[in-house]
Order: structure tokens, then C-alpha cells, then sequence
């Protein structure tokens, strides 16, 4: 009896063990045509298809949690809705120097926007010189505010930035204001919760306390827009907060750089408004109020490059390829974080090694060191091209500005980093113009204090350098 016991036990072991082989290699087939029909990087593909061969199980599992591209199917899904119809006369495209002609024909075929003549643009530093601004513009708004910040803080300013939107609501403004679910707070940010108090109609943009929704590192929103009436706009890389107004002496200064925006280019900034607060709330903004016909207000050439995890993935990167690739003689720019892709660090060594200076300027020392880390283990290939890189003395600098040949240049919210081109919902605007393109040049120009070299590298500790280069496999992340 005991014999027939472990035969029978010894062939249901077997079964049980064939069947797990068989599953294991349907699971991993399974897995495998989706790697090769999903991933287009032939590296990742090949070590996720070796991964979940070698083991089924938790190979799969890994892909599952960290393999599927959840941010772009997610925002297809949620951010491709209907769009609002308008009856307005189609903006006809303004002439371009004939230099660049070449990079005004990609630009507009990657965003499908015309470049816009008329525009009127003034650049402020810090928001000691923005806020007063921008609190004087909503005091004067008559029909609308719409207002979009990812850092909108509780704090002094923040408050009177609440009790200027309460009082356009009182005088018969449409007011409405977007807080990023996570930059204002992780849970309920105390500014979201005081304007809902006051009857300001305000939305989170993706707040989810639920982890398959990744709130607390993609899909976020960061640009910065203030638009009054449908006919002024600011934006550029300030965020409400007190530590914004250096000239106060907060305990973690924080620089920047802030744009107001006339002329018929401000639709195309309303428009980019119109279709985060559809998404936020549901709610279809239309009418004179928030789409009046515009008149020239400057001689600049303006256009709006919107980038996000969805359909606009990498748009505003790849106008970054497209600018590098037409620059003649000059590529200046600075960003609080650097860590950009292979395809734009290729495109900045292969300028430098074609003779056009290259100068990049970092800070010292940001807000998240963690970045700063990987930014030392990132940089040698450009380093090593003849791509001059500069460190901004403190306090930290928030300020993200491009100038090519000191003719084009680009502003806005977004960063060079992956998180920018590829994860967050950024937005920018490109200037035809050669004024305030030598005016950034120049800005930029100051901030090249002190040069980092391969030396300076070389220096760091062995233990400092492996810990940078592990930091720097967190690329895609940071």
C-alpha cells in the first residue's frame, strides 16, 4: 500500500511539474510576442525576452510591474477625448528667416501649428518681477483667468495668488485654475483645498492615491500658464511659491525665468489650457471669453510646442533634435537638470565636433542631488566632443532657455531630462527672433562661471563615481 502511495505521489509530482514547464512556456511565449511587438529598443528587447525565459514567473512579473509602457497607453486613453470646436479664422503661417526655413517646416509638421506673427514677449527673473506682474494682470481680467501650475504652494504668495483668483470670480470673472496632483502636494494640497473653500473652481491633475496609476512619478503636468482674457499669457518655468522671491532671502532661494505673451500666438496657449481642464474636469471651455479674436501685439514670430506622454510624446525633444541639427554657429542653453537621452546628446556632440560652439550650464548644486549625480556619470561623451559645460554658481537657478546661432530660441517649462521629454505634460514656445535670442545668449552666456572638465571628474572619488554611475542607471526615471 505504502509502495502504491509514493508511485502515485511520484506521478502526480511529475504531472504537477510537467504542467508547470508547459505553463511557464506558454507564459513566456506569451510575454515574448508582446516584447516583440512593443519594444522598439532592440536592447531592452532582447534582455526582457532573455528575462522571462530564464524565469517565467518573475520575469513576468518584472514586465508586468515595470516593462509595459502604462504612461502612454494610459494617456492616450485618458487625454484623446473629443476636442472643443471653435469658429475661428485659421492662423496663417508668419515668414521665417530663410536660414530657417528648413527647421520652421519640421517644427510645424511635428506639432501641426503654424508659426505666429504679432507677438509681444517680456521676460522677467525671479518671480519678484514675474508675481507682481501676474497679480496686476488678474486684477485687471475682466471675462477670464485660467491659471496652471504644477508647484502652487499655501504659502504668503500663494495666498495672495488665491485671493486675487477669489476676487476675479467676485466681479464676474470665469475663473479656473489647475494644480498638478503631486508638485502641490501629494494628497490634498492645502492651496486646492483653500480655493475650493472659497468657490474657485480648481482641479487636481492625475491625483490618484491608487500605485497602478503611478501618481507619484509620471504623467504629471508641469507647465506654468497664466492666461487673462484670453489675450495675455505667462509662462515660462516659475511656480507659485515663496521660495520664487529671492529678494525675501527664503531659506532655498530659487532663480528663474518668466515670459509675458501678447498677440495672436496666445491661442495657441489657450488652446493648450483648454484641453488640460477638459481633461481635469470634464468640462468643455468656450466662447469669446476664453477665445477672443486676437490682434497683433509685437513683431516677434512665436509657436507653441505642447509635449506629453501621449500623443504629443517627445514632441518638444525632437524640436530640440531639429534645432541642434540646423544650428550654424552657436548652441547655448541652460537647465536645472541634465540628463538627456542618447539621440540629443549624440546631436549636441556631433555639433561641437562640426566647429559650433557648444556651451551647456548646469547648476553646482540643485534640488535633488540625487540628479546632480547622475549628471557627473552622464556627461563624459560630450565632454570628450569638445561640448563646454558650466557650472551655475548658487543659488539654485530654475531657468530652462535655448538659443541657436543667436536667432532661435526656446523657453518654457521643460527640462532636459527624460522626465520632461517623455514622462511629464510640458509646454514651450519657440521664438523667431533675433533680439530676444541674443538676449537669452547673452543671459546664458553670464551663468558660464566655472567650467567642469573631464579632470574635475577624473578627481571624484572611485566610491563617488560608482555611486554616480549607479544613479545613472535610473535615467529614464530622474
Amino acid at each position: 500500500m505504502e509502495d502504491i502511495l509514493t508511485r502515485w505521489l511520484g506521478q502526480t509530482a511529475v504531472i504537477r511539474t510537467d504542467l508547470l514547464a508547459v505553463f511557464g512556456v506558454l507564459i513566456s511565449l506569451g510575454v515574448s510576442l508582446h516584447i516583440l511587438m512593443r519594444k522598439r529598443v532592440v536592447g531592452s528587447a532582447i534582455g526582457w525576452t532573455g528575462l522571462v525565459w530564464l524565469s517565467p514567473v518573475f520575469g513576468t512579473a518584472l514586465y508586468l510591474t515595470f516593462g509595459l509602457n502604462r504612461v502612454e497607453r494610459r494617456a492616450r486613453k485618458l487625454k484623446r477625448r473629443p476636442s472643443v470646436q471653435y469658429d475661428e479664422t485659421p492662423q496663417a503661417p508668419a515668414a521665417v528667416p530663410e536660414a530657417y526655413a528648413p527647421l520652421d517646416r519640421a517644427v510645424r509638421a511635428i506639432t501641426g501649428l503654424p508659426t505666429v506673427a504679432g507677438t509681444g514677449i517680456t521676460m522677467f527673473r525671479n518671480g519678484d518681477e514675474a508675481y507682481p506682474a501676474m497679480l496686476e494682470a488678474i486684477h485687471g481680467a475682466r471675462r477670464s483667468v485660467a491659471l496652471s501650475s504644477y508647484i502652487f504652494l499655501d504659502d504668503d504668495i500663494g495666498k495672495t495668488f488665491i485671493a486675487a483668483l477669489k476676487a476675479a470670480k467676485d466681479r464676474g470673472c470665469e475663473v479656473r485654475v489647475i494644480l498638478d496632483g503631486i508638485g502641490s502636494g501629494y494628497f490634498y494640497p492645502a492651496a486646492w483645498r483653500r480655493l475650493r473653500n472659497l468657490g474657485v473652481p480648481a482641479g487636481l491633475f492625475m491625483h490618484s492615491v491608487l500605485p497602478w496609476r503611478m501618481p507619484f512619478l509620471n504623467l504629471r503636468t508641469h507647465k506654468k500658464l497664466l492666461i487673462l482674457d484670453g489675450r495675455v499669457a505667462f509662462t515660462g518655468g516659475v511656480n507659485i511659491s515663496d521660495g520664487n522671491r529671492v529678494a525675501t532671502k527664503p531659506e532655498f532661494p530659487i532663480r528663474d525665468t518668466h515670459f509675458r505673451i501678447e498677440g495672436p500666438v496666445v491661442e495657441q496657449l489657450a488652446q493648450a489650457f483648454i484641453v488640460d481642464w477638459a481633461f481635469v474636469s470634464g468640462e468643455d471651455l468656450e466662447g469669446e471669453a476664453w477665445m477672443p479674436r486676437l490682434s497683433p501685439a509685437g513683431d516677434l514670430t512665436a509657436r507653441v510646442v505642447t509635449s506629453g506622454p501621449d500623443a504629443d510624446i517627445e514632441k518638444i525633444a525632437t524640436v530640440v533634435l531639429q534645432a541642434i541639427a540646423c544650428a550654424r554657429s552657436s548652441i547655448r542653453l541652460t537647465t536645472p537638470y541634465f540628463l538627456p537621452n542618447d539621440l540629443i546628446v549624440s546631436a549636441l556632440c556631433l555639433a561641437a565636433t562640426r566647429g559650433i560652439e557648444v556651451d551647456v550650464v548646469i547648476p553646482r548644486k540643485s534640488d535633488h542631488p540625487i540628479v546632480d549625480w547622475a549628471t557627473r556619470a552622464h556627461i563624459e561623451p560630450l565632454l570628450e566632443s569638445g561640448v563646454r559645460i558650466w557650472l551655475d554658481e548658487p543659488p539654485f537657478d530654475h531657468s530652462k532657455a535655448l538659443s541657436i546661432d543667436r536667432e532661435w530660441c526656446f523657453v518654457g517649462s521643460a527640462n532636459w531630462d527624460s522626465r520632461s521629454f517623455r514622462l511629464n505634460f510640458e509646454l514651450n514656445v519657440e521664438v523667431y527672433d533675433a533680439a530676444l535670442a541674443r538676449r537669452l545668449d547673452a543671459f546664458i552666456s553670464e551663468k558660464c562661471e566655472t567650467r567642469l572638465t573631464q579632470a574635475d571628474l577624473d578627481a571624484r572619488p572611485h566610491l563617488v563615481r560608482l555611486r554616480d554611475a549607479a544613479v545613472r542607471l535610473l535615467l529614464p526615471y530622474l
